[in-house]
């Protein structure tokens, strides 16, 4: 049923996206599928970026590609079944164009409690769930 399960893990919060993860691994398990972790940052702007070390995105992909890869040895998931993936740009528009490209059957990811300002302007999760590709499962902080 879910060959392939995309999980959009926020680099800067990672415990938010537990529920996510756990629900992601118990259906790759359950449908022998597997899991796809992706993080996405900001471009750093060119005025910003002059007053950064050279080097300061690479450096960034790369330790946000070791939290994802640290996080999918957490999930108890064969060899194999689990991969990463780290992406420039805006939120919404790259985990959308990862599911494309992962040939995503579900995207599995937590979301905030609905603010004021998201009925505004919009959440990631809800142009997610607006323009994905494939079914998307947005999961609720527990009450309390």
């Amino acid at each position: 049923m879910f060959n392939t399960i995309l999980v959009p893990v926020d680099p800067g919060e990672t415990s938010f996206s537990t529920p996510a993860l756990e629900t992601a691994a118990r259906f790759a398990r359950d449908y022998d599928g597997k899991v796809r972790l992706v993080a996405v940052l900001a471009h750093t702007q060119g005025f910003v970026a002059s007053y950064l070390p050279e080097d300061f995105e690479k450096t960034a992909v790369a330790e946000t590609r070791n939290l994802l890869e640290d996080l999918a040895k957490g999930l108890g998931l064969p060899e194999g079944s689990v991969s990463v993936a780290v992406r420039l740009g805006s939120v919404y528009h790259e985990v959308i164009e990862e599911a494309e490209a992962a040939k995503a059957d579900l995207i599995v990811m937590g979301s905030h409690k609905p603010a004021l300002s998201t009925y505004l302007i919009g959440s990631n999760a809800a142009h997610i769930v607006r323009h994905a590709p494939c079914s998307v499962m947005v999961l609720r902080p527990n009450k309390g």
